[in-house]
């Protein structure tokens, strides 16, 4: 059975060399990489993944915003967002955005994605 496909968006290589080996031993598969907005707009046609891994503070385009225009794309992939600060300091936004859910950096797991994943 082929694993989910997963295109991971954050502006720190830390965290995106972090979350990759964490998400390919639970499951997924990461196809690409973005560091900014724009790039991952782009990055989410070309690849067609399965799920967009997204953070909320990105340099250029927030990771609300990037979720609002890939919701208007043609079978466009579930978002999941996430961040080093907690659900709460972002308010109804998460709620009222585009994507799935929220998950905080430090609690990312495979099994976490793939809850939202089920709800949604």
């Amino acid at each position: 059975m082929p694993r989910p496909t997963v295109l991971l968006v954050d502006d720190h290589t830390s965290f995106r060399s972090l979350a990759a080996p964490i998400l390919d031993a639970e499951g997924f598969e990461v196809v690409g990489e973005a560091r900014d907005g724009e790039s991952a707009l782009e990055a989410a046609v070309r690849l067609r993944p399965d799920l967009v891994l997204l953070d909320v503070q990105l340099p250029d385009i927030d990771g609300f915003e990037v979720a609002r225009r890939l919701s208007r794309k043609t079978d466009h992939p579930p978002v999941i967002l996430t961040s080093s600060r907690s659900a709460s300091d972002y308010g109804a936004s998460i709620d009222q955005s585009a994507a799935l859910g929220f998950i905080p950096k430090d609690e990312l797991s495979g099994a976490a994605v793939s809850e939202l994943l089920a709800s949604g």
